[in-house]
């Protein structure tokens, strides 16, 4: 089978890795891809969202199977260009992308069929959010209503720091992503992603997982894309992956094909365990970066294989197998992430941090340059170690972690603390 990865962060290193892992796989190709993943596949110069060059491309050699790693590419449509020229593709359309596309309309979903989610209203004007912020008088948490790569979500502690957050995102800081808000009641838990392969009419769970979302320990400093993952999540008791499933996934996928919007591919739940119940703070339409990353060297089940099930709506002849053992991400960053930061930076150790047993080094902003493995984004590599406990896993990580270095190099140090208190 010849597979096209369509992406170029630490998530399609995963996709690349273990789809070239696959004894069904003839080749990898990846667009754009990156140093890392330039060692598992075949990069291509073609943008994540060139979706007519991707297609013609896929078209060209052949491709049997193509793997949409980012979501923007989701809501821009790429399944229905695909499916034009009837290239297989996994992930959902772009009606169902709409799901992560825009908060209104996730919210919106939730409201209407009953799906457990925290009370919020929804802003274009400025000053009736400030009036209704105000009257709330409590922790709150606004989010940019489009899609604004993981940091459109602010967290406020107080209603000044609400009102501050509305006027950034009104005032068009995250851009088109920011025409529209929503002022939402901080829900109190711990945690965790749910992820879920469905064909529209099965669901298959993944395992759990936990992302970190904060920049800095003890969950402190601004949201990013995600500092780090483990799995499984002990948060996720069976009986709260029961209520996900019952609660969450099955009326979801029922209320989008009630609703005219089949969905096919990974649904991604981004849960708070309350004391009420699991609560739905988000939903993603694609696979988490970097929860994949632990996902994927715990998965034994061949990708390629459970990918096709999925899209040939065959998912119910699928069984998953998990390496029973925890797995543990840890994302390290360029100085200065999620602000400003300096590319260019020469990284070292990374052939002596792979071999750390059972450790794999993901690439997500790396580049060559001149021979050399040099920085090129915001998160630059996701270090992930199995073990046969979770401190184990966090032991290796982070033996890794010290092998490898750069200027002005960041990462978090208490990656997989909240399993261990568990």
């Amino acid at each position: 089978m010849r597979i096209l990865v369509i992406g170029g962060g630490g998530r399609e290193h995963a996709l690349a890795w273990k789809l070239a892992r696959s004894e069904r796989v003839e080749k990898v190709y990846c667009a754009p891809g990156n140093a890392g993943i330039a060692r598992e596949a075949e990069c291509l110069d073609i943008a994540a969202d060139d979706l007519d060059g991707l297609a013609r491309f896929a078209r060209r050699e052949r491709i049997e199977l193509t793997v949409v790693g980012p979501e923007m590419p989701l809501v821009a449509g790429i399944v229905e260009r695909f499916e034009r020229d009837d290239l297989r593709i996994f992930g959902p359309s772009k009606q169902a992308a709409e799901l992560e596309g825009s908060k209104v309309f996730a919210k919106n979903l939730m409201r209407r069929h009953g799906i457990p989610s925290a009370e919020y209203q929804v802003f274009e004007d400025l000053e009736k959010a400030r009036t209704y912020i105000e009257g709330r008088g409590e922790k709150l948490v606004v989010k940019a209503d489009g899609l604004a790569a993981g940091k459109g979500v602010l967290v406020c502690d107080t209603t000044e720091e609400a009102m501050a957050a509305a006027e950034r995102v009104l005032g068009g800081e995250f851009g088109s992503a920011g025409a529209r808000l929503v002022v939402e009641e901080r829900l109190r838990g711990e945690e965790a992603s749910i992820l879920a392969l469905t064909d529209g009419t099965t669901i298959a769970p993944l395992a759990s997982s936990q992302d970190h979302k904060a920049a800095f320990d003890g969950d402190k400093g601004p949201n990013t894309g995600g500092m780090g993952a483990y799995s499984p999540a002990p948060v996720v008791s069976p009986e709260v992956m029961e209520s996900v499933i019952s609660d969450v996934l099955v009326p979801t996928v029922h209320a989008m094909k009630k609703e005219g919007r089949p969905y096919k591919g990974v649904l991604y739940a981004g849960i708070m365990v309350t004391k009420q119940g699991p609560k739905v703070l988000e939903f993603n339409v694609r696979m988490g970066d970097p929860e994949t990353q632990p996902l994927l060297v715990r998965l034994k089940t061949d990708l390629a294989t459970l990918l096709e099930a999925v899209v040939e709506g065959r998912l119910d002849e699928m069984e998953l197998e998990w390496d029973e053992r925890p797995a543990v991400c840890v994302v390290m960053a360029s100085g200065g992430y999620p602000g400003s930061y300096e590319k260019g930076r020469e990284i070292s150790g990374l052939d002596a941090a792979g071999e750390v047993r059972d450790t794999v080094v993901f690439h997500a902003g790396t580049a060559e340059k001149d021979g050399k493995i040099v920085t090129a984004g915001g998160r630059v590599l996701g270090v992930t170690s199995l073990g046969d406990t979770v401190e184990k896993a966090i032991g290796r990580a982070y033996e890794a972690v010290e092998l490898i270095g750069w200027k002005d190099v960041q990462y978090r140090r208490d990656i997989g603390a909240k399993a261990v208190a568990r």
